[in-house]
């Protein structure tokens, strides 16, 4: 399916910090929840990582992470889920989480 380069713009990823970690037992499949700080103009939001196979807690703290910001929220069991952060299935189907190569200032737009 070809999209146009207006419906690429419409999907808002950008850059944050994961500034929390914490462990998420109500979750289906085992996850985290997060707190990703993305700069002033967007703020500190939430969302819920199916990252435990590969992350360690501490192992998240500090790290960018790129996320969608402008889906509706989603509603994770109790948890409302505010993004979406991005990675790719590894050969087992384990979440590699996508990041920038260096650091960049948070709330940067993917482009």
């Amino acid at each position: 399916m070809t999209i146009s380069f207006d419906d690429f713009l419409k999907v808002d990823i950008r850059v944050g910090t994961i500034v929390a970690v914490e462990d998420f037992p109500e979750a289906r499949r085992p996850a985290y929840r997060l707190r990703v700080d993305f700069g002033p103009e967007i703020g500190i939001k939430k969302s819920s990582a199916q990252l435990p196979a590969l992350y360690a807690k501490e192992d998240l703290l500090g790290r960018q992470v790129a996320a969608v910001v402008n889906f509706p929220p989603k509603q994770v069991g109790k948890f409302m889920s505010e993004v979406l952060v991005l990675g790719f299935p590894d050969g087992e189907g384990r979440v590699v989480l996508i990041q920038p190569e260096r650091p960049v200032p948070n709330g940067g737009r993917l482009y």
